[in-house]
């Protein structure tokens, strides 16, 4: 070949610019060229030949005899280099444009016409395949049919066009699914076969594409006979190609196809084997930059995971994920097979996530998913596909995170998958399939009956499709039984159960020892089974049940992304024998499994979190001593379940459910146990777990200033990201969420590097009882807890054990409690309110408030001391601080000490540790808004302002006064950036469906808790919020403290004081004029530590005036 090359070249040398044969001799040097690019797969030969062609093409102008031979020449080297390496679409667009010009150069009777209607239908069907554009495919047939009529019988060319005309076909069947077209395009490589004799070169094509379009019809058909024979002539085909031939790696690619479909059908290992080694032979054979290096690559990774699939060996997977990576790179944008290669490694790296869990690998392979979506668009024939590949790894992502936006964009995209899959079509199976598991997961989610019935339809449907004998006829009978249970439970149809229990046995039959799939049927006849146990009480039932999920879980060794859960399937049915038989025995193992949990080394998923708490409740029933253990479990799942949430209030549910009631519960078991200090620990760890996380996306970095160079760029990069963590908060549109989620994983990836730095293995983890004590260093820190279990309080104390009370009252009475006084609250004003007001307050005294005073006493907090209250779940509704037995002779708390609250007790701590960097100077400013955008007018704004301008302006460094149009959004946000000292006089609007969306009215519109947690203000010191509700939350999760007072807490105020309910103009302007005289300390300067007594006796000053008692206690200080 390299002789020809320079045989070319000197001809060529010997016929300078203006001989008559340097056309000629153009033409002869860029076949060769061509030739030898095809042989060695050199790129730049295949570049030199097309600018050889180009070159001959200008010396044979229009109306030269040979102009169409150049046509031709040119447009098969750009159809050529537009597969061999830049899939640039200019290229094949040029290809077609030069085939058409050749055409007609060459009318009906040029001998050559053939020819030219062959090379436009190949380029023609080339961009369909591409493109999908299904009229260029239509195109290409009926000038295969023109050029096959111009080829009679006997004629040489005839086998090829026989060929050609086949070949289009079959791929119309691929994109329509029209059988005709199928069948015919067999008959035709048949036909053609036949004239390709022993000995004949083409041969071997011949019997290779009559072999491809066997298999396709095998897929589409089912029948055995259609595999068997594409199986022998692929065989046929490879011994015509011998070592050294150069298209031998297209045989065994060929050959390997069709043996690992075999392997699918029939499931005989050897024949996935003999693929893996013919792939890898094949991939030998294709040097780096091959032109077919790239589908080599993705042939052995699906070979290796179906292997995978089987075995389980992880090597085999990461290898495969490895070949689709290095697959990927061959596929730059713009790249033809790009799309493919995206969908691959997404694929692959979603298999890697449901066997390790590893959460980087779900978020990749979503946004993998994402990409190739993009790049099939409406009409394209994978766009199918596409869909339901994104489609089913948002499901994943729901199943592990929660997130039931996921679960929604899931499901339309499989109906849209669905829609672009009619009948016959050959992902129709698949799409039902996809469909039909979202709905079942939406119907357990929100209990939708419509859901789950066309659930159940769809899977019906699938099976139809999925015959004995059929690869996925056990993954169709498991999800009908499923779907099937699902109903059972929601109506209690008992033949339901019954179908639903031999579906899985059929189902378990399908899948023997060793299949991947095993385990999960396993699990499902066991879970069915322990249903019907349930219902109606057969023990073998029950026995059966737990002997599966024995099989299941040696199936699902340490480190198994289901191990926690098979941990958990087994425990629970021995709990449930233990409870019918009484065996001890049973017990002892079901919490010996559960002790197993603490011990998982795989990322942490909703099922295990759910796995934990089961743990709990078990624990809590038999009064176990693992109760303890098993809270910290379930918290510390809880944690790093959270971490993985990206910034966004849409999460907030997830996190709700996730929390609700499992720290005040385990405040309670430490308590029973007489673990002071790990109540302490666990009630921090969960609650407020929402603005925790964000609070630690603008954590101080103090502590590791002193690192080295390695750990200062962690330290910057954890800073960087963070930032842009808390200034994206829920700003995540479809559009940049992806981005949002790729700033989580490399948050996460950098704290867990700078967990490896010596002594640092601590950050950011929940804080320890010694770190939590420092809040009670300016005085003693009470936690009012409610719990199902019981209701206590905990004095934490600067220098000694922590102070244990129990209170005297229920969770339900609590509960009670708090929803008569939120009653009250709504309709304050008339005298009976009063009364009933006072009787809360008086219970208050009675039931929690006295007994804690009392024990403050004994451990030397002297009166008119400072306290904090820290309460939990519905304590934080009520007034603690305003509790008294309201008699003469006798004094109300507000009388003894001065309270103030913290929503957790870090929030405090980080309070006193952050100290403003501007000391020397502050800068105040007053906000007013008595016109907003929405909402009534409010007279007493400019009032009140003036009084605070009168007070302070002397004393401040700088004082900013900003009222009415100047009071805008943007205006107070950008007024915050410049002042560390905040009055804010508005309305203020909880929400408390939607807490993040409480606000304060503004001229413009809202100021949300949204937009001040994005916020990152510098040092802030002192917020006085001067409007209604702006301690009011979520009402069903009050431990989560989502409200405007603590949002400004979280973003850095170190000392904010709001109102619980609604408050009296007129009030509020007095309680400020009398508050400010007294925020000022000796200096003449204010001291934000001050506050809380500066309230205090502010409040004090209005007793002696006729002013209702709701308002002498509407005011509320949190923090130093």
């Amino acid at each position: 070949m390299a002789d020809d090359v320079e045989h070319c070249r000197a001809a060529l040398e010997r016929c300078p610019p203006g001989h008559p044969d340097r056309p000629c001799s153009l033409h002869h040097l860029a076949v060769s060229l061509r030739d030898r690019s095809k042989q060695r797969g050199v790129l730049s030969d295949l570049d030199e030949s097309i600018e050889l062609n180009r070159a001959a093409l200008l010396l044979r102008p229009l109306g030269h005899p040979d102009r169409s031979l150049s046509l031709n020449n040119l447009a098969v080297g750009l159809r050529e280099r537009f597969f061999t390496q830049r899939r640039v679409p200019s290229d094949m667009d040029e290809s077609i444009e030069l085939n058409r010009a050749a055409l007609l150069l060459r009318p009906v009777g040029h001998p050559d016409r053939p020819f030219s209607l062959h090379h436009l239908a190949v380029s023609l069907r080339d961009r369909s395949k591409q493109r999908g554009v299904l009229s260029d495919l239509d195109e290409s047939i009926e000038l295969n049919r023109a050029a096959l009529l111009l080829l009679p019988s006997g004629h040489p060319l005839r086998p090829q066009s026989l060929n050609n005309l086949a070949v289009n076909l079959g791929e119309r069947f691929t994109q329509s699914g029209v059988p005709s077209d199928l069948d015919e395009s067999i008959e035709l490589h048949q036909v053609a076969l036949l004239l390709y004799p022993l000995g004949h070169p083409d041969r071997p094509f011949s019997l290779t594409s009559l072999a491809d379009s066997l298999r396709d019809r095998f897929k589409h058909r089912g029948v055995p006979s259609d595999l068997d024979e594409s199986i022998e002539l692929n065989r046929a085909a490879l011994l015509l190609r011998p070592l050294g031939h150069s298209d031998r790696s297209q045989s065994l690619n060929s050959l390997a196809i069709s043996v690992r479909e075999r392997f699918a059908q029939r499931g005989i290992p050897s024949d996935l084997d003999e693929s893996i080694e013919l792939f890898r032979a094949a991939l030998l054979l294709l040097p780096p930059g091959h032109f077919l290096r790239w589908s080599s690559f993705n042939n052995l990774a699906v070979s290796l995971h179906y292997r995978f699939t089987l075995h389980g060996v992880p090597s085999d997977l990461d290898e495969c994920i490895e070949l689709n990576r290095t697959a990927l790179l061959l596929s730059p944008p713009g790249h033809s097979d790009r799309p493919l290669s995206l969908s691959n490694l997404a694929f692959s790296l979603g298999q890697r996530f449901t066997q390790r869990g590893v959460p980087s690998d779900l978020d990749e392979c979503i946004e993998l998913n994402r990409a190739a979506l993009f790049l099939f668009p409406s009409g394209h024939p994978d766009r199918s596909q596409s869909l339901d590949n994104l489609a089913v790894s948002l499901r994943d992502r729901f199943m592990q995170r929660g997130i039931l936006s996921d679960l929604d964009e899931s499901i339309e995209l499989h109906r849209a998958a669905l829609l672009l899959s009619p009948p016959g079509h050959s992902n129709r199976s698949l799409s039902l399939i996809n469909l039909a598991l979202s709905l079942q997961d939406r119907f357990t989610e929100r209990g939708i009956p419509s859901d789950l019935d066309e659930s159940i339809e769809l899977h019906r449907a699938a099976l139809l499709l999925s015959p004995p004998g059929n690869f996925n006829r056990s993954t169709c009978l498991n999800n009908l039984a499923a779907s099937l249970q699902d109903r059972f439970t929601d109506r209690g149809i008992p033949s339901d159960l019954d179908e639903c229990i031999e579906l899985h046995r059929v189902a378990l039959l399908l899948s023997p020892p060793g299949h991947s799939n095993r385990s999960t049927c396993l699990n499902n006849l066991a879970v069915s089974l322990q249903d019907r146990f349930t219902e109606r009480g057969t023990p073998s039932d029950l026995d059966e049940c737990i002997e599966l999920h024995r099989a299941a879980l040696l199936l699902s060794p340490p480190g198994h992304s289901n191990r926690s859960l098979s941990l958990g399937n087994l425990a629970l049915t021995l709990r449930d024998r233990f409870t019918e038989r009484s065996v001890p025995s049973d017990l002892d193992e079901a919490f010996s499994l559960f002790l197993q949990l603490p011990h998982t080394s795989h990322a942490v998923s909703r099922s295990d979190l759910a796995v934990a708490k089961s743990w709990v409740t078990i624990a809590e029933e038999t009064n176990h001593d693992s109760a303890l253990v098993a809270y910290q479990t379930a918290l510390k799942f809880l944690d790093q379940h959270v971490t993985l949430l990206s910034s966004s209030s849409r999460h907030f549910d997830v996190v709700r459910m996730a929390s609700a009631s499992l720290a005040v519960d385990a405040f309670s078991c430490s308590i029973r146990h007489g673990a002071l200090t790990t109540a302490v620990e666990l009630v921090e760890q969960g609650r407020a777990v929402f603005l925790t996380q964000l609070a630690r996306l603008s954590s101080p970095f103090d502590e590791l200033s002193l690192l080295g160079d390695t750990g200062a760029a962690l330290v910057e990069d954890f800073k960087q990201l963070s930032f842009r963590l808390r200034s994206a908060f829920d700003q995540s549109t479809k559009d940049q969420s992806p981005q949002i989620r790729q700033l989580t994983m490399q948050w996460n990836d950098v704290l867990s590097r700078i967990r490896m730095l010596p002594n640092l293995s601590w950050f950011l983890l929940p804080p320890l009882f010694s770190d939590l004590q420092k809040a009670a260093e300016e005085g003693p820190v009470i936690i009012v807890n409610a719990s199902q279990y019981s209701c206590d309080a905990l004095i934490v104390l600067c220098d000694q054990n922590p102070v244990h009370i129990p209170i005297d009252i229920t969770r339900a009475e609590v509960t009670e409690l708090s929803s008569d006084f939120q009653s009250i609250a709504e309709q304050f004003g008339s005298s009976d309110r009063q009364n009933k007001l006072v009787g809360i307050l008086r219970k208050l005294w009675l039931d929690i408030v006295d007994p804690v005073v009392q024990a403050l006493n004994k451990s030397n907090v002297h009166p008119g001391s400072r306290i904090w209250w820290c309460p939990t779940a519905e304590f934080t509704l009520l007034p603690l601080h305003a509790a008294g037995p309201y008699e003469r002779e006798r004094d109300n708390l507000s009388q003894i000490y001065v309270s103030s609250y913290t929503p957790t007790l870090a929030t405090l701590v980080r309070a006193r540790q952050r100290v403003s960097q501007y000391a020397s100077t502050q800068c105040f400013v007053a906000i007013g808004q008595g016109n907003p955008d929405r909402g009534k007018e409010l007279r007493c704004v400019a009032p009140e302002l003036a009084a605070v301008a009168q007070r302070l302006a002397p004393i401040v460094s700088s004082f900013t006064p900003l009222e009415d149009s100047d009071a805008t959004v943007q205006g107070v946000l950008d007024a915050l950036n410049h002042n560390q000292w905040l009055h804010l006089a508005c309305h203020g609007m909880p929400n408390r469906q939607r807490p993040f969306e409480s606000s304060f009215a503004m001229r413009d519109g809202l100021l949300m808790i949204k937009d001040i947690i994005r916020s990152n203000w510098e040092n802030p010191e002192f917020a006085f919020l001067s409007a209604c509700h702006t301690t009011v939350g979520d009402e069903k999760s009050p431990d989560e403290s989502i409200h405007l007072a603590a949002a400004m807490q979280f973003s850095g105020f170190r000392s904010v004081i709001g109102s619980m309910w609604s408050v009296d103009d007129e009030v509020a302007r007095q309680v400020v004029s009398a508050f400010y005289d007294r925020l000022v300390d000796d200096s003449g300067r204010l001291d934000c530590t001050r506050a809380a007594v500066a309230l205090h006796k502010a409040v004090k000053k209005l007793r002696g005036k006729n002013i209702p008692l709701e308002q002498q206690i509407v005011f509320v200080h949190m923090g130093v």
